[in-house]
């Protein structure tokens, strides 16, 4: 037989080798990329010879229909009861939130990944195009490569308090858009009578709806619960910081139920730093301000607020800081930083703020993560 036969007998008998070797499956992975209108979604499969296999593709509505026939395709490809499964979701606004409570509650694992981190993700698979099917292939394979945090949802009462205080900041932001426009319409040359009337027409609707924004905040925060009791109870233990802002800290995160570390919800408050240096170039470090806005937002006020009330722990750093970099924000943004570490610590711990006892448990490696490189590399702004 000639070598070119045998070459070609030994490929043959490698590939009946390859189709009939049956390979574990080890885990089964679905990427799902949202928009209001579909969801676009794969299929995957991790084998025990550490390949991953593209098994089905389809795309649904996202309606309930769609999204009862998406778990249903998913019970479908999923034929070893044995073998885990994770859906892979995108954040995307809202649209994303139907079809993860359904999931969830019919005993699928769900993850949910911020849109930055899905974005890196896809970079480093070498992806260059991007459509909404390459998008639910990458989701599929962070799920077979990676081990992200599964999903909660969160309860009933952290999500009225996430909402109303987010719809607080947006009629906060109008009011103030409002009052600019007002007093630009008041003092130009020539001012339109009917324009001022309307501004403060709006203006008085806009200071009425937050009224009662706040006291249907008020009214969550009344609620008989062991939620409710403790947030009381830390915020009566730390002067500068009230009941309504641990109330939004808290609901932005969950209760803290996925973070393990206080560096995981630095990262998440966006209150990690960034340095920028590469041979004898230093560029500017700062925080990144990659996570949630609203948490950061939310520790402006208390931040002033402890230091004011002469709170040695909070004061000392602020002192530190500032004498450093001459800046009164960058020391400002170091409180908020430590001020939400103490708040996840105090959470989880289920302890009250006692600021005669440095060393217990409360504030442990709380100064260990505020290093001096740090301390020295705010930005200037912290929202």
């Amino acid at each position: 037989m000639s070598e070119v036969g045998e070459k070609g007998n030994q490929l043959f008998i490698e590939h009946l080798i390859n189709i009939t070797m049956n390979f574990d499956i080890l885990k089964y992975s679905v990427g799902i990329d949202v928009s209001m209108k579909t969801l676009d979604v794969c299929f995957k499969t991790l084998h025990s010879n550490q390949q991953a296999k593209i098994k089905s593709t389809r795309k649904f509505n996202n309606t309930s229909k769609g999204i009862i026939a998406l778990f249903e395709w998913i019970e479908k490809h999923c034929k070893q009861a044995n073998v885990p499964c994770i859906v892979v979701f995108e954040a995307t606004g809202v649209y994303h939130e139907n079809a993860a409570y359904y999931l969830y509650n019919n005993g699928l694992k769900v993850t949910i990944i911020l849109p930055n981190y899905a974005k890196s993700f896809m970079q480093s698979l070498g992806f260059k195009s991007k459509t909404d099917a390459i998008d639910a292939k990458g989701l599929a394979q962070m799920g077979i490569e990676r081990n992200p945090r599964l999903w909660t949802p969160p309860s009933k009462q952290l999500m009225d308090l996430r909402t109303l205080s987010r719809y607080k900041d947006k009629l906060e932001k109008q009011k103030t858009a409002c009052l600019n426009r007002l007093h630009a319409q008041e003092y130009c040359a020539q001012s339109n009578q009917f324009v001022i009337r309307q501004l403060k027409q709006e203006l008085k609707l806009i200071t009425k709806q937050i009224v009662k924004t706040k006291e249907a905040i008020e009214k969550v925060l009344r609620q008989e619960s062991d939620l409710t009791e403790k947030i009381n109870k830390m915020a009566d233990s730390i002067k500068g910081i009230g009941s309504a802002s641990i109330a939004c800290i808290v609901a932005e995160t969950n209760g803290f139920e996925l973070f393990e570390s206080q560096g995981q919800l630095i990262s998440y408050a966006g209150y990690d730093v960034v340095q920028n240096q590469s041979g004898k170039r230093s560029g500017k470090t700062k925080i990144s301000k990659k996570g949630n806005k609203h948490i950061r937002k939310t520790m402006h006020f208390p931040a002033l607020n402890v230091v004011r009330w002469n709170n040695d722990i909070f004061v000392n750093l602020y002192d530190r800081v500032y004498d450093r970099t001459k800046i009164k924000m960058k020391g400002y943004v170091a409180v908020q930083r430590k001020l939400l570490c103490l708040i996840y610590t105090l959470w989880k711990k289920d302890e009250v703020f006692d600021p005669k006892h440095r060393n217990k448990h409360q504030l442990k490696n709380i100064d260990e993560i505020l290093t001096e490189e740090y301390k020295s590399s705010f930005s200037v702004s912290s929202c």
